[in-house]
């Protein structure tokens, strides 16, 4: 017994025998002061549930002061997510993965019915075993790539083999993004660049419409058939940073993206929305998402203008059909200024028969939207049209996107769209 004692205290004074004194899932008073939260405390799942769900249902639950994954999940189920949603943030967490596993991290992950999965919304730092997994894999499925989109240098990034704990950390700044792996800088990008749509669009994520174009969601942990450990997770929310956008650029529409058969085409410096021989719906969106923003749009009716200006609006992955809530543009005696709720509620809000006279049929209007929380407001030609409040509106997030109205014989001209993000 002496000699067994002896040896055990010899060998942990060698280091010999690892003991990790660290006590975890806390905060040191510094982070406390700089504004860091965790998002687990070590010992519930408070604060997490099932992707578009109301409760946590599993594959989860706490072990040892961890989050761990049972590797019960698939690719179509075994997500969770945070209640609380972030726009840009510091994030820092450990993981450990089995041998041969996959999981991963999301982040600005939106919830709809229209979205079963995550990865249709959030960008994912990807965790996997790359040495084990049990199939070949691409370096855009590698660990520590923005998934699909970009990689690190895979000759210096220092990843710790599975079963060991390893640490990253994701700062996204206002679209500026970086990622690390243990401590050293691995991906750096800027979202919504040109380079970052091209590579959207030619790739994986050519048939998802709305992959990344939230600039604020939902953190997602991923378990994805395999046993996967999560702990120390704490995030600092940075602030937002107001800009302008000129979105309409007087040449082109190559900052937009086009819906349908409908024709839309710059002439005259304008930009022209007109019904073509199918005579359907038809919407050009913007690629970026504007959530809080005071925008002002001109435009004039030269045939039925029975038109529209969506706003926080998202495009179904396989259906040429816009959902959000309109800013009505129609002819005079129709509303214009109105807020309808396409595929939902119908109208929200309609303007007073008296102020149908406002509208200038044949010439050239000009419409101002602001969007701030809950609030819209709308105002043609200088006159308030309309001020509302809606929870529905206040959870929403998405595109600015022009409608052409099914029925043909339409065809109205816009510019000068000026946006201030708020």
């Amino acid at each position: 017994m002496k000699i067994t004692i002896v040896s055990f205290a010899m060998a942990a004074a060698l280091g010999l025998i690892a003991c990790d004194n660290t006590k975890h899932n806390t905060l040191t008073e510094q982070e406390k002061t700089e504004g860091w939260e965790l998002l687990f405390d070590g010992e519930t799942l408070d604060g997490w549930r099932d992707y578009n769900g109301t409760a946590l249902t599993g594959p989860w639950e706490v072990v040892n002061g961890t989050i761990q994954a049972d590797g019960q999940g698939s690719d179509a189920s075994g997500y969770i997510v945070t209640d609380k949603a972030y726009e840009n943030f510091e994030l820092s967490w450990d993981w450990k993965i089995s041998k041969g596993g996959n999981s991963g991290l999301l982040y600005h992950v939106v919830e709809r019915p229209q979205f079963p999965v995550p990865y249709v919304t959030g960008p994912e730092y990807q965790l996997i075993d790359d040495i084990n997994f049990a199939e070949p894999l691409e370096d855009w499925q590698r660990c520590g790539v923005d998934y699909a989109m970009y990689l690190p240098d895979f000759n210096t990034i220092k990843v710790h083999p599975a079963g060991e704990w390893n640490n990253s950390k994701i700062i996204f700044d206002n679209g500026h993004v970086t990622y690390f792996m243990n401590g050293h800088k691995t991906v750096e990008f800027d979202a919504w660049s040109d380079d970052w749509f091209s590579r959207k669009n030619s790739g994986k994520w050519a048939n998802a419409p709305e992959y990344g174009l939230a600039h604020k969601g939902l953190i997602c942990l991923q378990d994805h058939g395999y046993p996967a450990w999560f702990r120390n997770i704490k995030i600092k929310e940075l602030p937002r940073k107001t800009r302008e956008a000129r979105l309409f650029n007087g040449e082109d529409i190559t900052n937009w993206d086009k819906y349908g058969t409908e024709l839309w085409y710059v002439k005259d410096g304008l930009l022209v929305c007109e019904s073509g021989p199918d005579k359907q719906y038809g919407y050009l969106a913007t690629r970026e998402y504007y959530d809080d923003f005071d925008l002002s749009v001109e435009f004039k009716q030269e045939a039925d203008g029975n038109s529209g200006v969506f706003i926080r609006s998202f495009v179904e992955e396989k259906d040429v059909k816009v959902n959000g809530w309109q800013v009505e543009v129609a002819p005079k005696g129709f509303d214009t200024g109105g807020i309808y709720e396409s595929y939902g509620r119908g109208w929200l809000i309609q303007i007073p028969d008296e102020k149908e006279n406002i509208l200038k049929q044949g010439e050239w209007n000009t419409m101002r939207i602001r969007v701030q929380g809950d609030n819209v407001q709308t105002w043609l030609n200088g006159e308030e049209m309309v001020n509302i409040r809606d929870e529905k509106i206040g959870a929403g997030q998405g595109r600015i996107a022009l409608q052409i109205h099914d029925g043909g014989g339409i065809k109205v001209l816009w510019r000068n769209l000026h946006l201030q993000t708020l």
